[in-house]
């Protein structure tokens, strides 16, 4: 694949990103492009390895190993490495229905799976997909197709995330009904309102929405299910059901002071923000001015540091329980499994540019939110943990004398997500598995009630978007095998 010695002869290049400190005065994506003779060249590194790894999605001890959606990466390497653009894109639609949203932010498993990754840096993957996906659009190549009929079977999809978009567009192609429900007033679920705008710009969802909606797809916004309209209604009214509606309960810090004005969750932060950023309305939540603690070391905690530093706060800090990770891979952590290293995302690059540190403090808890007369919070104590194990079951023990304050005025907790909101179960009792969330075995998507499928973050628990997208296909082809009895959805 791509060309011979490729490896040998070009170095990993990933496209620059605009400067820390100029990018934290708009919302604007803060990743530039490769021009067209450097995404080749990078497309000519990947090795004719015998065996990819890198297009194979597994679950290993360690976690994830290369990627879910099973793209064809070594074939559209060598597609863009000898110019042949359009058939790159046809070969990355095969298998990913929206490869601009995940060439944007995707973690790329791919690319911690790449044989080359194991002597060299790996394939820039993430960035050629996007670079395929971006020239689709800019040529006029990804347009609607329109299914040449209906099979006269009707499909609700609750959710517009991408498990919800995923499974709405596949059913599409064959040909069945499909009307998509949103609650909020908006299309794309975490795509539009969890994910900010400098990661994701929300014309670039707008775009593909559009598109599946010239396709036939119908949308809904603003409907509840289990409070505008009930999910027994649903399954009343459609041939099947898929509930691909996230895990959206987040996970909540009970400790004292929790009451205090000033702390909230970060979903409703960065849905605040968007939703502003989108409809010029009020910013009524907002870091301007204030020492701002972010509890969480994910990407929504990174989202959110990156979040009030474009708003203007006067200091961040970001608390993480978890110890530092090495700056390359541990021993227990081989290839092929996701290297888990330090890395500063783009959020802590940003802050690091503006106070001149990492905001991340490792190994610490937060044990009480200290409040004013007035209600609200002011600091937080935390003292630093040591990992103890049990049993085989890890626990984080205090360190006695560490205890010390962070001034806080706006606490965001990023602590993950636990499962469903109960409401959309209401009236039909799904079952649910130990973690809560939807219980549908993996391959059939099945619920406990015949007709009803579950598929996503709402059935795997909280997950990356790549995930979800090859959830949302592989529910799509056991509801077409349900409705037809056969199925020729990949």
């Amino acid at each position: 694949m791509a060309k011979l010695g490729g490896f040998l002869e070009y170095f990993r290049e990933l496209p620059a990103d605009r400067p820390a400190l100029e990018r934290l005065h708009d919302w604007g994506e803060f990743h530039l492009h490769h021009p067209e003779a450097k995404c080749r060249e990078q497309g000519a590194r990947c090795m004719e390895c015998g065996t990819p790894f890198c297009h194979t999605g597994l679950l290993l001890p360690g976690g994830a190993s290369g990627c879910p959606v099973y793209n064809l990466i070594p074939e559209w390497n060598d597609l863009v490495w000898r110019g042949l653009w359009r058939q790159a894109l046809a070969r990355l639609h095969m298998t990913n229905n929206f490869p601009e949203f995940t060439g944007r932010v995707c973690p790329a498993p791919c690319e911690g799976a790449c044989v080359l990754g194991i002597i060299e840096p790996p394939v820039t993957i993430k960035a050629i997909e996007q670079a395929i996906a971006d020239r689709g659009f800019e040529e006029g190549w990804i347009a609607p197709h329109p299914p040449g009929g209906r099979s006269g079977k009707r499909v609700a999809v609750v959710g517009s995330g991408p498990a919800g978009l995923a499974c709405a567009a596949q059913l599409n192609k064959a040909w069945h009904e499909v009307t998509v429900y949103e609650r909020a007033d908006r299309i794309g679920g975490l795509l539009t309102y969890g994910i900010p705008a400098m990661k994701l710009e929300k014309t670039i969802v707008q775009r593909r929405v559009d598109l599946l909606a010239a396709e036939g797809i119908r949308f809904e916004t603003g409907v509840e299910i289990g409070r505008n309209r009930m999910l027994a209604e649903l399954h009343e009214e459609f041939d099947a059901v898929v509930l691909c509606c996230g895990a959206t309960r987040p996970r909540d810090l009970a400790i004292p002071g929790r009451e205090a004005r000033g702390i909230h969750q970060a979903m409703e932060f960065l849905t605040h923000n968007t939703r502003r950023l989108l409809d010029g309305s009020p910013l009524k939540l907002s870091a301007e001015g204030k020492h701002v603690v972010v509890i969480g070391g994910g990407d929504t905690g990174t989202d959110c540091v990156g979040t009030a530093l474009r708003q203007g706060c006067r200091s961040i800090t970001q608390l993480e329980i978890l110890p530092q990770p090495p700056q390359d891979r541990a021993p227990d952590n081989p290839w092929p499994q996701w290297p888990r290293v330090y890395r500063l995302d783009y959020g802590q690059e940003e802050a690091k540019a503006r106070f001149g540190g990492d905001p991340r403090q490792y190994q610490v808890s937060a044990e009480e939110f200290l409040v004013d007369e007035a209600g609200r919070v002011r600091q937080i104590r935390i003292h630093d943990i040591e990992w103890q194990e049990e049993a085989g079951r890890p626990w984080p023990e205090k360190v006695q004398g560490t205890e010390r304050t962070v001034p806080a005025d706006l606490v965001l907790l990023a602590m993950g997500f636990l499962g469903p909101e109960e409401t959309i179960l209401e009236g039909l009792s799904l079952e649910q598995d130990p973690r809560s969330n939807i219980k549908a075995e993996y391959g059939r998507f099945a619920t406990s009630h015949p007709g009803i499928f579950a598929a996503g973050d709402a059935r795997r628990g909280q997950s990356l978007i790549v995930w979800a997208i090859n959830e949302g296909r592989s529910a799509a082809r056991e509801v077409d095998r349900f409705l037809m009895g056969e199925t020729a959805l990949p």
